[in-house]
């Protein structure tokens, strides 16, 4: 199997018939606000539609890529990425993205909004400081 279908076989979904997955909340011991920071993943129910993110490294995109493979639509700030990781995670998730034939819009400075294709986006965000 070849790295394209490799990549193919990870953002694709198996079959749009199967039963969607059911997250069963569990009870979480408190962490204290060095184990909170630096952890930032956390989970997710699933009935939420739109996930935020704020990676700290390339290796959290996998994480986002899930979401979006999950039908979730994710707004990324890349803000506390260096800006050679960030603009690797935005070509991981424009990949993505494509695979899965949704949408990405630049919505801020350094922040992202990455929609797969049952989430509609109506508007665009101007970013010009002209008007």
């Amino acid at each position: 199997m070849g790295l394209i279908d490799k990549f193919k076989n990870f953002v694709t979904t198996e079959d749009d018939d199967e039963e969607e997955l059911v997250y069963e909340e569990e009870e979480v011991e408190p962490l204290s606000s060095f184990e909170a920071q630096k952890s930032p993943i956390r989970k997710v129910s699933s009935e939420t539609k739109m996930v935020l993110f704020e990676p700290r490294s390339f290796d959290e995109a996998e994480e986002i890529a899930r979401h979006l493979k999950s039908r979730r639509a994710a707004v990324v700030n890349l803000h506390k990425l260096q800006r050679d990781y960030a603009q690797r995670t935005i070509d991981f998730l424009t990949g993505v993205i494509v695979a899965l034939d949704g949408s990405i819009q630049k919505i801020g400075h350094n922040v992202i909004l990455c929609a797969p294709k049952n989430v509609g986006v109506d508007g665009q965000i101007n970013l010009d400081s002209d008007e």
